[in-house]
């Protein structure tokens, strides 16, 4: 069973977020503030991490995807934006937006599963 943890600083949505994936078999963690999310995700090895692009700080999503790369956590990011995809971000081969995928919120159940089950399959 895959493990995924959630980071945002939203309780409604790590609630929705994880009763989504419980409700398909994942094992499913959650931190409310970058600093927890980097300590679980340290300590607990996910096989994906969701991750919001704004927490206490505009950018803590940002900041800590680039901090995971930078001391080689390769596990699979899908970030959740309130930011258009229209804004020309380039996800993954950026230093500066170092994730596997994007995703706007509210995101549909069949929506967050879809790209799961992809970001799973690449590890």
């Amino acid at each position: 069973m895959s493990l995924i943890i959630v980071i945002d600083d939203d309780p409604d949505i790590i609630e929705a977020s994880s009763l989504i994936l419980k409700s398909k078999n994942y094992d499913v963690i959650s931190a409310l503030n970058a600093d927890e999310g980097y300590k679980l995700v340290t300590e607990k090895n996910p096989d994906l991490i969701i991750l919001d692009v704004m927490m206490d700080e505009p950018d803590d999503g940002f900041f800590l995807a680039q901090k995971f790369r930078r001391e080689g956590i390769t596990t699979p990011i899908l970030m959740y934006t309130s930011v258009s995809k229209a804004l020309g971000f380039e996800f993954g081969s950026s230093d500066m937006v170092p994730v596997d995928d994007f995703v706007e919120k509210p995101i549909t159940p069949d929506e967050l599963i879809t790209k799961v089950e992809k970001l799973l399959k690449k590890i």
